[in-house]
């Protein structure tokens, strides 16, 4: 008998939520201490096999190159677990004497991981090792063309918690996920926070769901090359960023824009570094291989090696083929080479000047990019102070391979595998999403003065207001007048009723 596989999702997810509920609800009373000495463990762990989980990740996917995704595991284990080594994320956090605040830190408790097919280790080894480090237990989601090593990476991480301490079930995921079992998880009432690295829709997806969110939008990155610049080292640079895993971080460069003063020795310099560039004739066969329908990319091409796409597209290109470039002047979803690729290709714009390049820069944000990074080669500091103030961006890299500089390899940028667009991109935070994120930070908050608070006007007037007994007994007369000479009535009952209400107002 066939067994129903979104049924058998579907209960396989139920089940790890559970049992990340249960192990949560015990991991929360830890100590700052067990809890740092789990991370530790964890991230060691992971390290250990960065190797391993790179070559897990390149088989099953068939995306990127085993030594980049490597250093990736690196940067996600290590790199990530000294960045928050020291944060305290256990009772009291910070306490100001002077004001008399004190912050408390909370956990969010369940959080959904959902875990792309261009970043699968590297983006679950982070994500574990924030979880843990805040007392949150995580339940992945994996891209099912990356399932099993990105939950080898989880096991991993698991494993090596258990063996410190942890509870068992802190890290839990769907081992045969479907679209039906991820939309439950993002949507299941143990479900407290939604972490999603991953295309557009998934993204929306996650923001739609009515629990708290963080996602983050595609990274259409303009590369402006102003005339200033070191040409040598920035070509370099591009050339090792843009080849860097074949381009699958969304941080990496995805667009040329030069200035045309240099524009020649500019070309000059990428043909040294292995690059290609396309006649009109080359040009068109990669544009519909790049895009076979107009806005939409062919994902048979993300993470693929420049040669590969370019036997795809039947362009024959020298054996040494880096980065595959063609000329483009248009800029729209409709201009296959202008859309987000996240492979070694390459669109060339020329400008002149800085003004120009901030007109398509914006452009191309505005594509798919609004809100993520924009990589500038320059050493005009006017230049670089007026792309910081104009861009929609939330990581403007200066003279930095983009893809590793964002993810804080070769910059002070908080190391990280989810990196937020801002409002301008559609998100919660322009931060690189790290443990701080995952912390609610209740405050106890000290009165530390006085204040006098002023009674109304109309309770002033009442309270200093008194009635004398001629006016009581005006009061008196005109209630007789109008009940009339043949009524039986107590004239001191009525001064008596008629006084009480006076009070009382």
């Amino acid at each position: 008998m066939q067994l129903d596989q979104d049924l058998l999702s579907l209960q396989e997810m139920r089940d790890a939520v559970n049992e990340a509920k249960e192990a949560q609800k015990q991991y929360e009373e830890f100590s700052q201490e067990s809890v740092d000495r789990i991370v530790q463990a964890a991230a060691k762990a992971a390290f250990s096999k960065k190797d391993e989980l790179a070559q897990m990740a390149v088989d099953e996917t068939g995306m990127g190159v085993f030594e980049h995704k490597a250093i990736k595991n690196e940067v996600a284990s290590i790199g990530v677990y000294d960045s928050i080594r020291d944060l305290k994320t256990v009772g009291v956090i910070r306490e100001n004497k002077k004001e008399k605040v004190v912050e408390v830190a909370s956990p969010f408790g369940i959080i959904a991981g959902i875990v792309p097919t261009t970043n699968p280790t590297s983006t679950a080894i982070f994500k574990s090792l924030i979880a843990l480090k805040t007392r949150n237990a995580i339940v992945f989601s994996p891209h099912p063309s990356a399932a099993k090593c990105t939950v080898e990476a989880a096991r991993i991480c698991l494993e090596a918690a258990i063996r410190a301490g942890a509870p068992e079930g802190i890290i839990g995921w769907i081992k045969k996920p479907t679209m039906a079992a991820t939309q439950e998880l993002m949507h299941h009432r143990d479900v407290n926070l939604i972490l999603a690295t991953g295309g557009g829709a998934l993204v929306r997806a996650a923001y739609s769901s009515g629990k708290p969110a963080y996602g983050v939008g595609p990274g259409n990155v303009p590369c402006y090359i102003e005339k200033s610049a070191d040409i040598t080292k920035a070509v370099k640079r591009i050339v090792d960023s843009k080849t860097f895993d074949n381009g699958t971080i969304c941080a990496t460069e995805q667009a040329l824009v030069v200035d045309r003063s240099i524009r020649e020795n500019v070309i000059r310099e990428f043909k040294k570094n292995g690059a290609y560039f396309l006649n009109e004739e080359e040009k068109r066969k990669l544009e519909q291989v790049v895009s076979p329908v107009p806005g939409k990319l062919n994902s048979k091409i993300v993470g693929r090696h420049a040669q590969v796409i370019a036997k795809m597209a039947e362009i024959v290109v020298p054996a040494d083929t880096r980065i595959l470039i063609a000329e483009e002047t248009k800029v729209g979803k409709e201009v296959s080479l202008s859309i987000e690729k996240l492979a070694p290709v390459f669109p060339f714009y020329t400008v002149d000047g800085a003004g120009q390049a901030l007109s398509i820069c914006e452009q191309l944000l505005a594509i798919g990019g609004r809100g993520h990074t924009l990589a500038l080669h320059s050493e005009d500091e006017q230049v670089i102070r007026t792309f910081s103030l104009k861009m929609p961006v939330s990581r403007l890299l200066i003279n930095t391979p983009s893809s590793i500089g964002a993810v804080g390899g070769t910059t002070a940028l908080k190391p990280s595998l989810t990196l937020g667009c801002g409002s301008f991109g559609g998100n919660i935070t322009s931060d690189n999403i790290s443990a701080e994120h995952l912390m609610n930070i209740k405050r106890v908050a000290y009165g530390i003065k006085d204040i006098e608070v002023p009674m109304t006007r109309k309770t002033e007037q009442l309270e200093n207001t008194s009635f004398s007994p001629d006016q009581i007994q005006l009061v008196v007369e005109k209630v007789l007048a109008g009940v009339g000479s043949g009524a039986s009535v107590n004239q001191q009952t009525i001064t008596q009723m008629v006084s009480k209400v006076l009070a009382q107002l």
